[in-house]
């Protein structure tokens, strides 16, 4: 604990990094605060208590889908949609940066290029909020609160008339998609003024948000119990730290390739003919390359037609869907495990690049020891990466219906979401992140004060 106290100390005495902690907690205070204003019109009592008594069945699904704004999605928040239009709006601009020439041309221009596909990205992400926002409202006023007089306490307009209708409307459509743009701006003044990437910063804290509910009623629901639900708790935060370390562990492993540069061959013999001093490098391939894209998509495949699930008359389909809403179910998470291997298995090979690593150890004079440059390069890294792969989507896979299967075993529905999924990845990941800047600030510090202190230079670092 003192180790702890102590790095607190040394992080606090840094001005900069000082200053862009407080940036980054000031700008995630206002983004949580915004979180529980609610659309105009909207009552945020009366919609509490609508989905407390009456969504129940539908709940868990609706976890989801607000964890990653921290709660604003069913609050009827001005933040409902958060950032997860933009997240979307990127990921297709990923692929068609791979699919369509020009942007995979912009792509590789340098700064220049990435401005103007960050540009693209942004006017993307308006288009798709001018589509989830109407949907949103049309879940909120049909499937959430339907305009019927037992709900006109959790609407503030008179929504009964097409004019009070319209004007919800229009207002809810401008509101959510300004709150998007809001959060965006966020993002980009914590990743610029602040620490980390701010985007990844507020997904986090829109998931930790809902942690101190979550672990409230757990404790609560298993001291209820007795002493055996004492045992229970001990035994679930055990569980719970292992899959932590299991997550950090498919995060942070590498499989390193060996690479020889030419260049850095040195001119000593031992015999005349052999050299010595050789400087190895390496290619790091991580086991989980592609992060948690392949989860992100698979439940947006599952939640799309989930979506629609009112609109669709077909009685087959709607029982086939019905069973689908249940995220604890067994069908559920069987198909999201099978989407999440063959997803990581698709989007890591088309963004890793094998084919520009190997022309690029070529260009530089690089090779790998025993493999001849080339077609044979790019098909051994080929060959590597899959093998990696195959784990690492099995990994993958197993994280994902964790909640569920913690679920079976007794824990909360809150808590449970805790326990891997995509959730538990991005708080990981990010915090990872994190702490390798903020030790990279205390590196160059003191690396910088051993330095005037051997020069006999004195001057106040801060």
């Amino acid at each position: 604990m003192s180790i702890f106290f102590k790095r607190i100390h040394k992080i606090w005495i840094l001005k900069e990094l000082r200053k862009k902690i407080i940036i980054t907690l000031s700008l995630l205070l206002i983004y949580r605060f915004g979180a529980y204003i609610p659309i105009p019109g909207i009552d945020p009592l009366g919609i509490n208590h609508f989905i407390e008594k009456f969504n129940s069945k539908s709940k868990g699904l609706i976890q989801i889908l607000s964890s990653f704004t921290g709660g604003a999605f069913n609050r009827a928040s001005i933040l409902a949609l958060g950032i997860m239009p933009y997240i979307s709006s990127s990921i297709i601009m990923q692929l068609m940066c791979i699919i369509i020439p020009n942007l995979h041309r912009l792509q590789r221009e340098g700064e220049s290029g990435r401005r103007y596909i960050n540009l693209i990205t942004r006017w993307l992400t308006i288009g798709i909020c001018l589509i989830q926002a109407p949907l949103y409202l049309i879940s909120l006023t049909k499937q959430l609160i339907p305009f019927s007089s037992f709900y006109n306490s959790v609407y503030l307009l008179d929504i009964n008339t097409s004019y009070g209708r319209s004007i919800f409307w229009i207002i809810g459509v401008i509101v959510l998609t300004s709150g998007t743009l809001f959060t965006m701006w966020l993002g980009d003044k914590i990743t610029d003024k602040g620490i980390g990437n701010g985007i990844s910063i507020i997904i986090m804290s829109g998931i930790i948000a809902r942690f101190p509910i979550a672990i409230t009623k757990e404790i609560s629901s298993k001291l209820n119990i007795g002493f055996i639900g004492v045992i229970l708790l001990f035994l679930e935060l055990i569980l719970w730290i292992l899959v932590i370390l299991f997550s950090i562990i498919i995060i942070q492993a590498i499989r390193k390739i060996p690479v020889q540069y030419v260049s850095h061959y040195k001119t000593f013999f031992l015999d005349k003919n052999q050299l010595i001093n050789k400087k190895h490098q390496y290619i790091p391939l991580k086991m989980t390359a592609v992060g948690v894209m392949p989860l992100i998509f698979s439940q947006a495949i599952i939640l799309l037609p989930i979506t629609f699930y009112s609109y669709i008359e077909n009685p087959i389909i709607k029982k086939i869907l019905l069973v689908f809403q249940d995220v604890y179910g067994f069908w559920y998470n069987f198909t999201i495990a099978i989407l999440v291997i063959i997803f990581t298995f698709f989007y890591t090979a088309i963004t890793i690049p094998v084919n520009q690593i190997a022309d690029d150890l070529k260009r530089n004079g690089g090779h790998i020891p025993k493999i001849k440059p080339g077609k044979n390069t790019i098909k051994y890294i080929d060959h590597i990466l899959s093998c990696i792969t195959i784990p690492g989507a099995i990994l993958l896979s197993i994280i994902a219906i964790l909640p569920s299967l913690v679920f079976r075993m007794g824990v909360t529905q809150n808590f449970s979401l805790f326990y891997g999924g995509t959730s538990l990845l991005i708080v990981v990941g990010v915090i990872l992140d994190i702490s390798q800047q903020v030790n990279i600030y205390l590196l160059n510090y003191y690396y910088d004060d051993l330095m005037t202190k051997n020069h006999g230079i004195k001057y106040n670092k801060l």
